[in-house]
Protein backbone atom coordinates (compact mmCIF):
# COMPACT_ATOMS: atom_id res chain seq x y z
CA UNK A 1 0.00 0.00 0.00
CA UNK A 2 0.50 3.93 -0.36
CA UNK A 3 1.29 6.36 2.21
CA UNK A 4 -1.74 8.10 3.12
CA UNK A 5 -2.15 11.62 1.48
CA UNK A 6 -0.42 14.67 3.19
CA UNK A 7 -3.09 17.06 3.79
CA UNK A 8 -4.61 18.63 6.90
CA UNK A 9 -7.48 16.72 7.01
CA UNK A 10 -8.72 14.05 9.55
CA UNK A 11 -7.20 11.09 9.08
CA UNK A 12 -10.41 9.24 8.10
CA UNK A 13 -10.60 11.44 5.62
CA UNK A 14 -7.46 10.29 4.57
CA UNK A 15 -7.98 7.03 4.57
CA UNK A 16 -10.87 8.16 2.55
CA UNK A 17 -9.24 9.69 -0.11
CA UNK A 18 -6.68 6.80 -0.30
CA UNK A 19 -9.28 4.54 -1.23
CA UNK A 20 -11.02 6.93 -3.73
CA UNK A 21 -7.50 7.60 -5.43
CA UNK A 22 -7.01 3.99 -5.64
CA UNK A 23 -10.37 3.02 -7.71
CA UNK A 24 -9.69 6.29 -9.21
CA UNK A 25 -6.84 5.61 -10.60
CA UNK A 26 -8.46 2.38 -11.50
CA UNK A 27 -5.90 0.82 -9.54
CA UNK A 28 -8.25 -0.93 -7.92
CA UNK A 29 -11.05 -2.60 -10.22
CA UNK A 30 -14.83 -2.75 -9.55
CA UNK A 31 -15.70 -5.31 -7.60
CA UNK A 32 -12.25 -5.82 -5.90
CA UNK A 33 -12.37 -7.11 -2.21
CA UNK A 34 -10.51 -4.84 -0.23
CA UNK A 35 -8.01 -4.99 2.03
CA UNK A 36 -9.25 -6.35 5.82
CA UNK A 37 -9.85 -3.59 8.71
CA UNK A 38 -6.60 -5.16 10.11
CA UNK A 39 -4.54 -5.13 7.07
CA UNK A 40 -5.50 -1.30 6.56
CA UNK A 41 -4.09 -0.70 10.36
CA UNK A 42 -1.11 -2.21 9.58
CA UNK A 43 -0.28 -0.88 6.33
CA UNK A 44 -1.59 2.92 6.81
CA UNK A 45 -0.31 3.48 10.76
CA UNK A 46 -4.01 4.63 11.81
CA UNK A 47 -6.49 3.37 14.41
CA UNK A 48 -8.99 0.54 13.27
CA UNK A 49 -11.72 2.94 14.55
CA UNK A 50 -10.53 5.48 11.47
CA UNK A 51 -10.57 2.64 9.44
CA UNK A 52 -13.72 1.88 10.59
CA UNK A 53 -15.50 5.36 9.85
CA UNK A 54 -13.80 5.93 6.97
CA UNK A 55 -15.08 2.38 4.69
CA UNK A 56 -18.57 3.13 6.69
CA UNK A 57 -18.74 6.72 5.37
CA UNK A 58 -18.18 5.11 1.66
CA UNK A 59 -20.30 2.35 2.32
CA UNK A 60 -22.97 4.83 3.11
CA UNK A 61 -22.28 6.94 0.05
CA UNK A 62 -22.39 3.73 -2.02
CA UNK A 63 -18.64 3.74 -3.24
CA UNK A 64 -18.55 0.50 -1.34
CA UNK A 65 -20.29 -2.05 -0.45
CA UNK A 66 -19.62 -4.53 2.71
CA UNK A 67 -21.15 -7.89 3.16
CA UNK A 68 -21.07 -9.39 7.05
CA UNK A 69 -18.98 -12.31 7.40
CA UNK A 70 -17.63 -12.20 3.74
CA UNK A 71 -15.59 -8.53 3.40
CA UNK A 72 -15.48 -5.04 1.69
CA UNK A 73 -15.73 -4.98 -1.94
CA UNK A 74 -15.92 -2.14 -4.22
CA UNK A 75 -19.34 -0.81 -5.65
CA UNK A 76 -19.76 -1.39 -9.33
CA UNK A 77 -21.90 1.38 -11.23
CA UNK A 78 -25.20 2.11 -9.54
CA UNK A 79 -27.74 0.35 -12.19
CA UNK A 80 -31.04 2.24 -12.96
CA UNK A 81 -34.45 0.29 -13.25
CA UNK A 82 -37.37 1.69 -15.32
CA UNK A 83 -39.76 3.21 -13.61
CA UNK A 84 -42.25 3.65 -15.77
CA UNK A 85 -42.52 0.29 -17.59
CA UNK A 86 -42.57 -3.27 -16.49
CA UNK A 87 -39.72 -4.85 -17.19
CA UNK A 88 -37.86 -8.03 -16.34
CA UNK A 89 -35.12 -7.37 -13.92
CA UNK A 90 -33.75 -11.10 -14.76
CA UNK A 91 -33.30 -9.19 -18.82
CA UNK A 92 -32.03 -5.77 -17.47
CA UNK A 93 -28.98 -7.54 -15.30
CA UNK A 94 -28.13 -9.63 -18.66
CA UNK A 95 -28.18 -6.41 -20.74
CA UNK A 96 -25.46 -4.82 -18.60
CA UNK A 97 -23.54 -8.10 -19.24
CA UNK A 98 -23.77 -9.50 -15.85
CA UNK A 99 -25.00 -12.41 -14.12
CA UNK A 100 -28.54 -13.24 -12.97
CA UNK A 101 -29.70 -15.74 -10.49
CA UNK A 102 -32.87 -16.29 -8.13
CA UNK A 103 -33.59 -18.04 -5.31
CA UNK A 104 -36.85 -18.88 -4.39
CA UNK A 105 -37.73 -18.49 -0.74
CA UNK A 106 -41.56 -18.84 -0.54
CA UNK A 107 -44.44 -20.45 -3.02
CA UNK A 108 -47.49 -21.08 -1.79
CA UNK A 109 -51.17 -20.56 -1.76
CA UNK A 110 -52.63 -18.28 0.87
CA UNK A 111 -56.19 -16.30 1.69
CA UNK A 112 -54.84 -12.55 1.89
CA UNK A 113 -55.58 -10.16 4.26
CA UNK A 114 -58.51 -7.85 4.26
CA UNK A 115 -56.66 -5.26 3.18
CA UNK A 116 -54.65 -7.52 0.36
CA UNK A 117 -58.64 -8.90 -0.76
CA UNK A 118 -59.73 -5.08 -1.08
CA UNK A 119 -56.78 -4.55 -3.10
CA UNK A 120 -57.62 -7.10 -5.47
CA UNK A 121 -61.13 -5.85 -5.58
CA UNK A 122 -62.49 -9.02 -4.46
CA UNK A 123 -66.33 -9.66 -4.01
CA UNK A 124 -65.42 -12.04 -1.32
CA UNK A 125 -62.00 -13.51 -0.22
CA UNK A 126 -60.43 -15.91 -2.16
CA UNK A 127 -56.94 -17.23 -2.02
CA UNK A 128 -54.10 -16.30 -4.10
CA UNK A 129 -50.83 -17.46 -4.85
CA UNK A 130 -47.95 -15.81 -2.89
CA UNK A 131 -44.13 -15.65 -3.78
CA UNK A 132 -40.67 -14.01 -2.37
CA UNK A 133 -37.98 -14.37 -4.21
CA UNK A 134 -34.69 -12.56 -4.51
CA UNK A 135 -32.63 -11.51 -7.09
CA UNK A 136 -29.08 -11.60 -7.66
CA UNK A 137 -26.34 -9.43 -9.83
CA UNK A 138 -23.50 -11.03 -10.00
CA UNK A 139 -23.74 -12.96 -6.77
CA UNK A 140 -25.06 -9.42 -5.20
CA UNK A 141 -28.23 -9.62 -4.02
CA UNK A 142 -29.98 -6.76 -5.47
CA UNK A 143 -33.97 -7.34 -5.50
CA UNK A 144 -36.58 -8.95 -3.11
CA UNK A 145 -39.50 -9.48 -4.65
CA UNK A 146 -42.77 -10.21 -3.18
CA UNK A 147 -45.97 -11.27 -5.10
CA UNK A 148 -49.74 -11.83 -4.91
CA UNK A 149 -51.33 -13.47 -7.78
CA UNK A 150 -55.01 -13.96 -8.88
CA UNK A 151 -55.76 -17.58 -9.66
CA UNK A 152 -58.14 -17.37 -11.88
CA UNK A 153 -56.23 -15.13 -14.52
CA UNK A 154 -52.52 -17.31 -13.94
CA UNK A 155 -53.34 -20.39 -12.76
CA UNK A 156 -50.72 -23.19 -11.75
CA UNK A 157 -48.65 -20.09 -10.45
CA UNK A 158 -47.74 -22.49 -7.66
CA UNK A 159 -46.27 -25.56 -9.75
CA UNK A 160 -43.49 -23.26 -11.67
CA UNK A 161 -40.21 -23.17 -10.73
CA UNK A 162 -39.18 -19.59 -10.77
CA UNK A 163 -35.11 -20.26 -9.87
CA UNK A 164 -34.87 -21.20 -13.68
CA UNK A 165 -37.73 -19.04 -15.24
CA UNK A 166 -38.60 -14.96 -14.17
CA UNK A 167 -41.78 -14.42 -12.12
CA UNK A 168 -41.98 -11.79 -14.66
CA UNK A 169 -41.52 -14.04 -17.94
CA UNK A 170 -44.32 -16.54 -16.70
CA UNK A 171 -46.99 -13.56 -15.52
CA UNK A 172 -46.60 -12.13 -18.89
CA UNK A 173 -47.06 -14.81 -20.83
CA UNK A 174 -50.15 -15.87 -18.97
CA UNK A 175 -52.28 -12.57 -19.21
CA UNK A 176 -51.32 -9.35 -20.62
CA UNK A 177 -51.27 -6.01 -18.96
CA UNK A 178 -53.96 -3.37 -19.66
CA UNK A 179 -53.16 -1.09 -16.46
CA UNK A 180 -50.26 -0.76 -13.88
CA UNK A 181 -50.18 1.41 -10.88
CA UNK A 182 -46.53 2.11 -9.04
CA UNK A 183 -45.74 3.99 -6.04
CA UNK A 184 -42.79 4.17 -4.30
CA UNK A 185 -41.48 5.00 -1.01
CA UNK A 186 -38.30 4.59 1.03
CA UNK A 187 -37.77 2.37 3.75
CA UNK A 188 -35.46 0.88 6.56
CA UNK A 189 -35.08 -2.30 6.08
CA UNK A 190 -36.27 -4.62 8.78
CA UNK A 191 -34.41 -7.85 9.91
CA UNK A 192 -35.73 -10.26 7.65
CA UNK A 193 -35.49 -8.10 4.42
CA UNK A 194 -31.94 -6.91 5.63
CA UNK A 195 -31.02 -10.84 6.32
CA UNK A 196 -32.17 -11.73 2.05
CA UNK A 197 -30.72 -9.10 0.63
CA UNK A 198 -27.06 -9.10 2.66
CA UNK A 199 -27.55 -5.47 4.46
CA UNK A 200 -27.61 -4.15 7.99
CA UNK A 201 -31.43 -3.71 9.77
CA UNK A 202 -32.20 -0.13 8.81
CA UNK A 203 -29.99 0.21 5.95
CA UNK A 204 -32.30 2.26 3.21
CA UNK A 205 -34.35 0.55 0.62
CA UNK A 206 -36.35 1.52 -2.18
CA UNK A 207 -39.93 -0.10 -1.96
CA UNK A 208 -41.80 -0.07 -5.49
CA UNK A 209 -45.57 -1.47 -4.55
CA UNK A 210 -47.52 -2.59 -8.42
CA UNK A 211 -50.80 -3.13 -8.93
CA UNK A 212 -51.23 -4.48 -12.57
CA UNK A 213 -54.71 -5.56 -14.18
CA UNK A 214 -55.39 -7.15 -17.08
CA UNK A 215 -58.77 -5.70 -17.84
CA UNK A 216 -60.97 -4.66 -15.02
CA UNK A 217 -59.40 -7.74 -12.91
CA UNK A 218 -56.58 -7.41 -10.60
CA UNK A 219 -53.99 -9.52 -11.58
CA UNK A 220 -50.80 -9.09 -9.46
CA UNK A 221 -49.94 -7.01 -6.13
CA UNK A 222 -46.08 -7.01 -6.29
CA UNK A 223 -43.95 -5.67 -3.45
CA UNK A 224 -39.99 -5.09 -5.03
CA UNK A 225 -37.54 -3.88 -2.70
CA UNK A 226 -34.35 -2.54 -4.04
CA UNK A 227 -31.07 -2.19 -1.67
CA UNK A 228 -31.06 1.77 -1.91
CA UNK A 229 -27.15 1.93 -2.16
CA UNK A 230 -27.21 -0.81 -5.29
CA UNK A 231 -30.02 0.49 -6.98
CA UNK A 232 -31.79 3.39 -8.06
CA UNK A 233 -35.21 3.62 -10.05
CA UNK A 234 -35.85 6.36 -13.41
CA UNK A 235 -37.71 7.13 -16.43
CA UNK A 236 -37.25 8.67 -19.75
CA UNK A 237 -40.34 9.96 -20.94
CA UNK A 238 -42.68 12.72 -23.24
CA UNK A 239 -45.25 14.59 -21.10
CA UNK A 240 -48.53 14.39 -21.86
CA UNK A 241 -49.82 17.92 -23.52
CA UNK A 242 -52.94 17.77 -21.02
CA UNK A 243 -50.54 17.83 -17.77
Amino acid sequence: MNNLPNTASPLYEKVKDYILTNIGTGRWSKDRKLPSENEFVAALGVSRMTVHRALRELTSAGILIRLQGVGTFIAPPRPQSTLIEINNIAAEIVARGNRHRSQVLVLEKVMPTKEMALSFEFAKRAAVYHSVVVNFENDLPVQLEERFVNPSLIPDYDKQDFSKTATYDYLMQKTPVTEVEHIISAIAADAETAGHLGIDAGNCCLLLHRRTWTGAVVATISKLTYVGSRYSLGSRYSPSKHN
